[in-house]
């Protein structure tokens, strides 16, 4: 379900292009000018592949986790949860900052 999910999300931000950047989170909080200062379709472009990497992981761990065995559903969690957590980032600003445009 979550693969699904997260598929649809993805299609979202290949859809509106760099229009999408205004659904991540952090970045929709900041004010106009702000927001101004970073590259919003290279924003959206990873956001949407992030979003696809997790639903075929996700995804290819529901199918074998049916097929051959649950502990293959267990570990692509673990490789979901992994990847999800590498890229949290507290602070919008560290978050952000590799999308900043150059001077």
């Amino acid at each position: 379900m979550l693969a699904v999910l997260f598929g649809i999300i993805s299609i979202v931000f290949a859809l509106l292009k760099e229009k999408g950047a205004i659904l991540i989170s952090g970045f929709n909080t900041m004010p106009k000018e702000e927001r101004e200062k970073y590259d919003k379709k290279k924003m959206s472009i990873d956001m949407r592949n992030s979003l696809f990497l997790w639903s075929v992981i996700l995804f290819s761990g529901a199918i074998s986790g049916k097929f051959i065995s649950k502990y293959c559903a267990m570990i692509a969690i673990v490789i979901w949860a992994i990847i999800f957590f590498k890229d949290v980032h507290i602070d919008p600003e560290k978050a952000f900052e590799k999308y900043r445009k150059q001077q």
